[in-house]
Order: C-alpha cells, then structure tokens, then sequence
C-alpha cells in the first residue's frame, strides 16, 4: 500500500479472488514478522516464529512458505513477495537484507526492511472479510460485467456449501458482495450494467476492425483513416513483425502513414473524440495475445535445486573431477570457525569427498541408459582423467574427420537464393502464434544458409510442439519463391500425411503446389505425380523414402528437408548423402542421439538448437499401456 496523502493504490482483482474473504487488519497485524537491516534479533527467534507460521525448514528454498539456515545466513520465502529474502546476520546484527533470484541464486535488489507474511489462508475462515469492506470510504470501485461477476461468485458458493456446508463461512456470496459495495462509489462497465445507475457516460470509441490476416484491407483502411485525420499506431512486442508489417504494408501502399510501437495492449480500438487507433499485431493476425508477468517462475533450474533436496543416500552421482560416487546426504562441517553444509560423496573403499554447496555446477545426478549400477570411481586414481583424455582424443579424431568432410562441401557451390520477398514477409507475419526467441534465431539462420552461395546442412534440434515444422515451411516457401523444387522426406507414412495437411493449411492462399507420395497412392496416381514433377508443377513434394527413388525426376530441385533422419537405414542415409551433394539440406529432429555420434552420422555441420517452448505448452505426457479402445478415445 502507498504511504502519503499523495500516493493512491490500484488493487485488480477478479470474481474468484472476490468469493475468498480476506483476514481481518488485526489478524494481519499480528502475523507479521518485520525485520529491518541493523536490528539486533536472534536466528533462533526467527526460527521459532516461521515454525509457527507453519514455514517448512528446507536445504535451498525455491517456492512460498519455505525457509532455509546456512551458517549466518537465513533465506526466506514469504507470501507477500515474488521473490525470496536473503538476510545476512554479523552475529546477532542484521548487516544486509537482499532479494534473490531461486533460479541462479544470485541477488537482485537491497532491502532497509522487509515484511514476511504466512499463508493467512489456512487461518480461520469465519475471521474473513470482504474485500470491499476493508477499503477506504472514499474508495471508487470499478465493475466490469457485474451480472458476471454476481453468477461465479453464487456459483463458487453453491460449490463450497456442496463440499463441506462450514466452508460457506470462510466465503462471500454475490449479495454480500454487492451490499459492501453501497459504501464506495461504483462504476459500471462491460456487458449490461444494472438498471439503477445514477448517469451513464459513453465513451465514443470502438473495437479495432477485423482484418483476418488481409493485408489490403489494412492498408486501406489505414488510408481512410489518414484521410479522416486520424493518427494510426500499430502496436507488437516483437521488433521483427513490426518490421514486417512496415515492409509489406509500403510495398502496398507507400504513402500510408502510421506508427510502430514496440510494445502491445490486450486488444486494440479506435478512439473517436481523440481520433487515434490502436492496432495490435496479434488481432490483425488473429493470433493468440501472449500475456506477459512481471515475475514468473521457471522451473528449469528449479527443478535442479529440488532434485538436490530429492536426491536419497545412496543414490549416484557424477562429480566432474572425480567422477561417479554415492550421494551420502547432507552434513555440517567447519571452515574458518562457521558451520557450513557441504555434499557428502562416498567413493571406492568408503573414501569421503565433502562438497560445498557453493560448487553444486560440478555435480549432477548420474543418469545411465541401463538399470545396470555404474562403476564408483576410486578417488587419486586417475581413471576418470583417463577416460575424459580418450574420450577428448576421440573427439579430437571425428573432428579432423568432419574438417574433412566439411572442406569437401565447401568445394561445392550450390543455388544462392535471393532476400526475403514480399510474400515470405507475408507468411511468416501470418503465423497464427508468436515466434519464440529460439524460432527466431534458428528461421534466421536457415535463411542466411539458404542465400548463401554454399550448399546449406543444417540441423534444427527442438522438442516436439517447439515449432521446428513452421521454420521448415518458411525455407521452403522461400526456396519455392526462387522458382525451386522441395523435397520433403519423413520416416513413416503417417508423418508424410500430417506434414502435408500442415504445409497445405500454412501455404494456402500462396502461389505454391504442395503434394505428397505414399504406398496410399495407387500406381497411376504415382504415375501423375512423377510426370507432374518433371514438368515442374509441383513445388513441395513429401514422402517416405521412396522419395530418394524419384530424385531423377525433379525439374529443379533447391531444398531438401529430413525429419528425423536417425530414423533412416544405412542405405536410406547413402542415398540422402548422394542426394544432398550440391542441394541445401535442412535436417529437424526431436530427439538427436549423442552431439558426436550425431555429427558424424548426419553429417551436421551447422546447428539450430529450439530450447524454448511457446507460451502456456503443456508437457509430453508418455504413457506405456496394453491396447485399450477406450483408452484411445480419451486420448
């Protein structure tokens, strides 16, 4: 909350958050911990009281409600604050109080004094309060779709009477909403205010129009509004499709006039009294708007931390100066008269290694590619030097055999495409998601490699729903724009089929003929395909293997693309090698075997590595059953 006459508070919430009352002022107050840099307070008080607040004691703290001692160190997580409190003590003096970041475990901002709140949730509910009921009396309080907002909170009640009727203490229902509401002054908005409002007031405005995806459309209708003297502003996150949008939207019209903004709104209008519009990228595209936090937790290095806690004596472990050992838990050791918690590993001949928490970057959980147990290296022997030294020479022998092999292709002069036409702007300014940073770079890169004058061999590495397919549908729609032929190869009929329908959705409306060649196709329709490549008017081509058979039958031919070559035979791997001489090739896998294996066996010289997953992506789940009708169909 703001300080001062001067300073007013926003609070945004929404109907769920309503239906749960809040704990009363003085419950708040007495369940507050407020420590200040230069007080003197014990670590054993503050132990005492977060016990009482129900904080759970843990090794590394990475979620709400955690707290962790190492020496004269105490980190905590309140759930007041995005990020956890790192309070440093000089004996029994708070010397500095710093937020950190649970990810890197580095620090962020300083703090004179902090404010560490329990979960006041799993406090008695029948002290609750509405929230509306503890604010100011001069307070506004704005409503959007109140009739909305009445229906969820009721209907969030009904649930919790069905559950457990107490509950319904801890709860708000609609009516006691609305009746706290008679002490403030209300504002109505959105869908159907009620009938005894004071005053309307309407705002001459209106929704940004729907262009779906029309690129002359927009340009048109930016020219009406020039000419009305209207100022137009197109607004995107993203520096690139604003780029694109300029490019596209002069090529059709040059004296059209707008701004850029690089950044977005949730939704775009036009402001009549005003005379601006405000066009988002994403409504333009009828793209999905990708909402950004100000603070969001990733679980990347998260997890690290948490598999650490995790980790049970006994289980092994992998240090990189010494090797494979046994994980023998957690201890408490001296340095320099302070306690400290160091890692202890168990190696050969019950040898000891104690591990600072400080190096944890040198240790990982071993993970072995068999249920067999692995050798426990013997501390001083310098086997596991050994095997990392054979291990750099044999890295050291595939290298000097792929600088062969890559000064042999760089002998090779391939096709040079040209820039980015008009069209490649417009399709990928299509794409109904946003491009993830990764997906950036790697369509970058291939683009680069394309109009380069060197036969293009590169592998674009990425889980599945990463969108590795989207980059490979832009190469080829730009090879396709120079008047060349693409062969699309896939290891099993059914991808062929899916690739297919993706490309025909994506190049729909583009000057671009896509067909695909299975065992599905009978003879004669083989037959057509075939004359139908020769004469050139096939542009894409997707298939199994086969596909190598028809390599003499291409008029043209500028891009190949291979999914998930490793899935290939040896001989289907030589054909694609004598294939792909003096043709770009773009490589895509979801699951590449080891990085020198995949080298030398695919033959990449060039790697595009798609490590992020788009916005809200939920997780593979895989799941081992017999089979199952039923099963099939929830799936």
């Amino acid at each position: 909350m703001g300080e001062g006459e001067n300073q007013k508070t926003v609070i945004v919430t929404y109907s769920d958050a309503l239906f749960e009352k809040i704990p009363l002022r003085n419950i708040l107050k007495e369940n507050i911990l407020t420590i200040s840099k230069g007080e003197r307070i014990s670590t054993d008080f503050i132990t005492e009281v977060l016990f009482e607040y129900g904080f759970e004691r843990t090794d590394f703290v990475y979620e709400p409600g955690q707290f962790a001692i190492r020496g004269s160190i105490v980190d905590v997580f309140s759930y007041s604050s995005a990020m956890p409190y790192r309070i440093d003590f000089f004996g029994d003096e708070v010397e500095s109080i710093r937020t950190f970041d649970v990810e890197d475990q580095l620090s962020r901002d300083l703090h004179q004094t902090i404010s560490i709140i329990p979960n006041l949730q799993e406090k008695e509910q029948a002290e609750g309060a509405i929230l509306t009921d503890e604010l100011p009396e001069n307070s506004t309080v704005w409503v959007k779709n109140p009739e909305l907002v009445l229906e969820r909170i009721n209907q969030l009640n009904e649930i919790a009477l069905q559950i457990d009727f107490k509950a319904q203490a801890g709860y708000a229902s609609g009516k006691e909403f609305f009746t706290s509401l008679q002490n403030h002054r209300i504002v109505y908005f959105g869908l159907r205010p009620p009938s005894t409002v004071h005053q309307n007031i309407e705002f001459s405005t209106s929704p940004q129009p729907a262009f779906s995806k029309n690129f002359e459309l927009l340009a048109d209708d930016i020219e009406q509004k020039n000419l009305n003297g209207y100022r137009v502003y197109l607004l995107s996150e993203n520096q690139a499709q604003l780029d694109r949008l300029n490019n596209i939207l002069h090529s059709i019209k040059p004296d059209l006039h707008f701004e850029l903004i690089n950044e977005s709104i949730a939704e775009g209008f036009v402001d009549h009294s005003l005379r601006i519009c405000l066009y988002t990228d994403h409504q333009i595209f009828d793209r999905y708007h990708k909402f950004r936090l100000k603070h969001e937790f990733t679980r990347r290095d998260a997890l690290t931390i948490q598999e650490l806690v995790n980790l049970q004596p006994g289980d092994y472990v992998v240090h990189i100066d010494h090797g494979i050992g046994v994980f023998g838990g957690l201890v408490k050791t001296e340095v320099n008269g302070r306690l400290q918690e160091a890692i202890r590993l168990i190696y050969q001949d019950n040898d000891t290694l104690l591990v600072s928490i400080h190096n944890l970057h040198k240790i990982s959980k071993y993970r072995g590619k068999d249920a067999e147990p692995p050798k426990v290296y013997k501390l001083g022997s310098g086997a596991w030097q050994k095997l990392k030294q054979r291990t750099k020479s044999k890295i050291k022998d595939i290298a000097k055999d792929l600088i062969a092999l890559y000064a042999k292709r760089k002998a090779q002069k391939g096709f040079a495409f040209s820039p980015d036409t008009y069209m490649q702007q417009e399709l990928e300014a299509s794409f109904i998601y946003e491009d993830t940073p990764d997906q950036q770079k790697a369509t970058q890169a291939v683009k680069l490699d394309m109009e380069d004058e060197r036969p293009m061999d590169r592998l674009v590495c990425g889980d599945v729903g990463f969108g590795k397919t989207e980059v490979a549908i832009r190469a080829a729609f730009k090879a396709v724009a120079d008047s060349k032929q693409v062969a699309v190869l896939v290891p099993t009929t059914i991808l062929a089929l899916q690739h297919y329908r993706t490309f025909t959705s994506r190049l729909n409306g583009f000057p671009c003929n896509v067909e695909f060649i299975s065992r599905m196709k009978s003879a004669a329709q083989q037959r057509e395909i075939r004359q139908r490549l020769k004469d050139g008017k096939i542009d894409i081509l997707i298939g199994t293997h086969s596909i190598l058979k028809e390599a003499s039958n291409f008029k043209d031919l500028g891009l190949l693309i291979v999914d998930e070559e490793q899935k290939f035979g040896v001989a289907a791997k030589e054909k694609i090698r004598q294939f792909k001489l003096n043709v770009d090739t773009l490589t895509l896998t979801a699951t590449p075997i080891p990085r020198t294996l995949q080298f030398s066996l695919l033959g990449a010289r060039d790697l595009s590595i798609i490590n992020t997953p788009p916005p809200n992506r939920y997780p593979i789940q895989t799941e081992l059953h017999v089979f199952n009708t039923a099963i099939i169909k929830e799936a």
